[in-house]
């Protein structure tokens, strides 16, 4: 027998729990429709201070748990999910704010082989959501999209329907809010199949418990670590290379500035060669970190190493790999750069203009050390991730 399990987490909603839970048993006969034969409902009380819990006792066909300390929205959606029978499972909040009436469509999906079908608030269909949301939300999705490389509208929805064996794959979750964009994150990086179906958004019944600014800072901040805990190349790897193009925008602004007769670097052009300096070798450092990160993700999770940058491999032999070489070229560059302008002093050069190619060379020499480290690095952890894979 084919069961849903709907979770709904309360805190404090005497107002509108019991309008929520009788349109959730009300899909009952939608359900059957499409095969799935029975319908458990779960309202899971987080140590509500009102009449919450009181309401679900008295309705039929509601099976209520109750947590005597307030474990936060995550924590109950975390105990229902424990508690569920059914091998679907779909939750959505106790506001009133989601449609119960689109959890047939949602489970259809299901059905028609998708692993989890978010309800998209963003899709297109009617929503009441307030503006400042809604552009968290579009952020929120965009982040998530581009850390992940799959498009997805509304990251945060909390409305949803998944098998339930997928539960091993996108936990550890968390307690809190952030639940959601985290389960969305982990199942992008998981290969989960995510779907996303319109729904409709209605302003909620009672007053909302989102802090825009306090739980918004907590979205990117856990978004950031759940990633780099699955790819960590895909945020180290941009960081890098944006700051190396940063680098290399300064300095094609000097060569420019030197064709058009400009001889002598005043405060400014000092400070531009500083920057271009630092956002160089930061930026090698930061994309070398992430590649070796990769490999100690790949190591601890014992599976194969992730191309994690461009969702494919952009060379033959992974870039990686080369970096022995490369950076032993580019050891010699500046070690050669660095012989020549001490020679150029001996003979007679001025200072002032042999201290600009000793700096250079100098940042030259220790790119190209830090490239032949990493390099050394990766090797080992590569071997050690090849032992633990076989």
């Amino acid at each position: 027998m084919t069961m849903l399990t709907v979770v709904i987490p309360a805190y404090n909603e005497e107002q509108g729990i019991a309008n929520i839970c009788n349109r959730v048993l009300s899909v009952r006969d939608d359900l059957k429709k499409i095969g799935i034969e029975a319908l458990e409902l779960l309202v899971v009380d987080d140590g509500s201070k009102d009449r919450t819990a009181e309401i679900v006792k008295s309705m039929e066909d509601v099976r209520l748990i109750q947590h005597v300390k307030n474990k936060g929205y995550g924590g109950a959606l975390k105990t229902g999910f424990q508690e569920a029978k059914g091998e679907f499972i779909g939750f959505l909040d106790a506001d009133g704010t989601y449609p119960p009436e689109y959890f047939p469509k949602l489970c259809q999906a299901v059905l028609d082989g998708s692993d989890l079908v978010i309800g998209s608030r963003m899709a297109g269909e009617k929503s009441e959501m307030p503006l400042v949301r809604r552009m968290g939300n579009t952020f929120f999705a965009g982040f998530i999209s581009l850390l992940g490389r799959q498009h997805i509208t509304d990251s945060a929805s909390g409305m949803r329907v998944f098998r339930k064996e997928i539960l091993e794959k996108v936990s550890p979750l968390p307690d809190g809010l952030n639940l959601t964009p985290i389960m969305s994150t982990r199942a992008l990086h998981e290969d989960i199949k995510m779907v996303e179906i319109p729904i409709p958004y209605a302003e909620r019944v009672g007053r909302s418990k989102l802090n825009a600014v306090r739980d918004g800072t907590v979205y990117i901040q856990s978004i950031t670590w759940t990633v780099l805990s699955y790819n960590p190349v895909r945020v180290f790897g941009f960081l890098g290379m944006f700051s190396l193009a940063l680098a290399a925008i300064i300095g094609a602004g000097m060569v420019i500035a030197r064709l058009t007769g400009v001889t002598e670097l005043g405060p400014w052009g000092i400070a531009a060669l500083f920057a271009a300096l630092v956002f160089s070798l930061a930026g090698v450092s930061l994309f070398s970190l992430g590649v070796m990160f990769n490999y100690l993700v790949s190591l601890f999770y014992q599976r194969p190493i992730r191309q994690g940058l461009f969702g494919r491999p952009v060379f033959k032999t992974p870039l990686e790999l080369k970096f022995g070489w490369i950076g032993l070229a580019t050891l010699l560059v500046g070690l050669a750069v660095a012989v020549i302008s001490i020679l150029l002093g001996f003979s007679g050069w001025d200072v002032t203009r042999i201290w600009f190619y000793l700096l250079i060379s100098a940042m030259v020499m220790l790119t190209g050390m830090q490239l032949i480290i990493y390099w050394v690095l990766i090797r080992v952890l590569g071997d050690l991730s090849t032992i633990s894979v076989n």
